[in-house]
């Protein structure tokens, strides 16, 4: 690997003449990632990531086209901030080399360790505002919409992933699950749950339908590095043109899941407030940068500047950009549980009896807002809802 990050012009100015300390830091679900170091100077390093054929996750029978790197190339390109400085890519090779954020932690891990991140619901809302902004038909003329179409939605497989493990295996009795032994009872009303898994079907099928905007795909507290100052998304190999509420439905559903994982680890109740907090301030945030850009864009696919509308449009519009985001939190929350993929913050609670309690509340919660999404109006009906279910 050596010879070949060498022999990049970009990367050997990087690293100058030095010698490489090369060695595999990954622990994702999907490829390998592996960080370069200067022999001399440790403080020089990058970033590589390089897509293998098949999820890694589950080994080598799930087998996965590598073209997935494709799309996490368009995408960390496409994204105007928030995102590291890329020094190469190859679409043929798969592979992105791109800058070692060593002086940020993994958001997941930054709110295991309760830590407060003051301009976290600044930076995300920026980042969800212009991303799905300026990837949509009311900023694009039709043209450029559907050549940014083009370029994403043949992310086929990864999105069939989604449909798979995030909407469809976790609800059902599947070989990918992870059911304990104290869950099982769980487990099975859940799986013949028909009211809970027939409105799990009208929100895979918006996800499968609805080409709003460009979208991260896979936007959960592990896809962002942090600190106190800087905020930077990364893991976008999940990117393909959605509906708006997906990626801010999947970062709520984490953050539910870690204020839940608070209420019984560690009970800080002030912690849990600031994660409610910062759910509030996000979804505000985001929305009135949305709309701050709809309100000064005069042109687009959507709009004619001679043809007349009303205000409440806009209103109910984004109702339904709020409302799917909350069902497909309930979605993101609930399939955590049982699925192949569960995170930390639940999955990893050492006591059994105590893991148990979290994941039953967050069963609870996640159900209850895949059932009752319609019913909720705006950010502050969602906290109400949750400090009351919780």
């Amino acid at each position: 690997m050596q010879e070949f990050l060498l022999n990049i012009p970009s990367i050997k100015n990087f690293f100058q003449d030095d010698k490489l300390i090369i060695k595999e830091i990954g622990d994702g679900n999907l490829n390998y990632v592996f960080l370069a170091t200067s022999s001399k100077d440790s403080s020089k390093s990058l970033i590589i990531k390089q897509a293998v054929p098949y999820l890694r996750c589950a080994g080598e029978e799930f087998a996965l086209s590598r073209k997935r790197m494709t799309y996490e190339i368009r995408a960390l390109k496409s994204y105007k901030s928030h995102v590291p400085k890329i020094y190469y890519s190859d679409e043929e090779m798969s592979i992105v080399i791109m800058q070692y954020l060593k002086d940020h932690i993994i958001l997941r891990q930054g709110l295991i360790q309760r830590v407060y991140y003051p301009k976290f619901s600044e930076h995300i809302s920026t980042f969800l505002a212009n991303t799905l902004f300026y990837s949509s038909s009311l900023y694009l003329d039709s043209t450029n919409k559907r050549k940014l179409m083009d370029r994403f939605n043949s992310n086929t497989q990864l999105c069939k992933l989604t449909e798979d493990f995030v909407f469809t295996f976790a609800f059902m009795p599947h070989k990918t699950n992870h059911v304990e032994d104290n869950l099982k009872d769980e487990a099975n009303k859940l799986f013949n749950d028909i009211e809970f898994k027939t409105n799990v079907l009208k929100l895979k099928y918006i996800f499968m339908t609805q080409a709003d905007a460009l979208l991260h795909g896979d936007l959960h507290t592990g896809s962002i590095m942090i600190n106190e100052k800087e905020t930077y998304i990364i893991d976008p190999e999940f990117a393909f043109i959605g509906p708006f509420g997906f990626d801010i439905g999947a970062l709520v559903a984490n953050l539910l899941s870690s204020y839940i994982s608070h209420i019984f680890v560690t009970q800080d109740k002030k912690y849990q407030e600031w994660i409610l907090q910062t759910i509030k301030e996000i979804y505000q945030r985001f929305e009135e940068k949305f709309l701050t850009l709809w309100n000064n864009t005069d042109e687009s696919a959507l709009i004619n500047p001679n043809f007349s509308y009303n205000q409440k449009f806009k209103q109910e519009f984004m109702k339904q950009i709020f409302q799917q985001s909350i069902g497909f939190a309930g979605c993101k929350m609930t399939r955590r549980v049982f699925g192949i993929a569960g995170v930390e913050e639940i999955r990893g609670i050492k006591d059994p009896t105590i893991r148990k309690s979290a994941s039953v509340l967050v069963l609870k919660i996640g159900t209850s807002l895949v059932n009752n999404y319609h019913n909720l109006h705006d950010i502050d009906d969602l906290i109400s809802f949750i400090k009351a279910n919780s």
